[in-house]
């Protein structure tokens, strides 16, 4: 009996990793807009690879405003509610609340739901670069690379990659340093994130969801940090039509 779940383990898990060895689409980041790419990209019947660096998917959604798991999310992006199942409440003025837990864990299932892999607990520490052009990510362990264990990595390679990374903008990052890549920004650099101001915010994380050089594009808090947006808090509407607009773009392309 032991050796028989053992033995499905390993080999559910292995046949799940060499099959999306290469995929269409690379997300770095299983957060709001990450999650909703995903699942838009799958639907589309593109093959998806999610890498998250934390155990539990979901970026920032689960602790909602200060540990009070609710969320706010404007009128434009209750439809992205609804299609994944998520309840939410009127708070007036154009704006919903939403639980956190059940936003976070409505998008992980529809994401997955709709095709997408993710895989948990491993980080993107390189990016793929090859004919001027982001090809792919360089994997491993969050667990080993946090203990500094000297192991080589494995990489993943991919069409395009897209940067969910939050507020470091780690992908964006790596193209710039690494690679020596111009981004499409007005400085060409990462430009980083401002102060709070919610309504800039908001609209500058839709905005900035776009291409950031062949093969990379960026959704969310990592597109605002690279394009100079402002910092908006715990409402979620632009991240989640952030990730819809990259699908989008993404699909178009492919």
């Amino acid at each position: 009996m032991e050796e028989r779940i053992t033995s499905a383990i390993i080999d559910g898990f292995f046949k799940k990793l060499k099959d999306h060895l290469r995929v269409d689409v690379v997300i770095v980041g299983a957060g709001p807009s990450g999650l909703v790419a995903a699942r838009d990209l799958a639907g589309a019947g593109k093959k998806v690879a999610v890498f998250e660096r934390k155990l539990a998917p979901g970026g920032g959604i689960w602790g909602g405003g200060m540990l009070f798991n609710e969320v706010v999310v404007q009128d434009d992006a209750v439809s992205i509610l609804d299609s994944f199942g998520v309840k939410h409440l009127d708070a007036g003025d154009g704006y919903h609340t939403a639980d956190s837990v059940a936003l976070a864990s409505g998008l992980i299932f529809g994401a997955v739901h709709a095709g997408a892999v993710i895989f948990n607990s491993m980080s993107v520490e390189d990016i793929v670069f090859r004919d001027s052009r982001v090809g792919g990510v360089v994997i491993l362990w969050t667990p080993v690379q946090r203990l500094h264990m000297h192991v080589d990595p494995i990489v993943v390679t991919s069409s395009m990659v897209l940067d969910g990374t939050g507020h470091p903008s780690e992908i964006a990052g790596l193209a710039a340093e690494k690679a020596g890549v111009v981004l499409n920004t007005e400085s060409g650099a990462i430009m980083g994130e401002k102060p709070m101001w919610v309504d800039e915010g908001e609209a500058s994380t839709v905005a900035s969801t776009k291409q950031l050089y062949p093969g990379l594009y960026a959704s969310g808090m990592a597109a605002n940090n690279v394009s100079g947006g402002f910092r908006m808090g715990p409402i979620f509407g632009g991240m989640l039509l952030s990730g819809r607009k990259a699908a989008k773009l993404m699909i178009e392309e492919l």
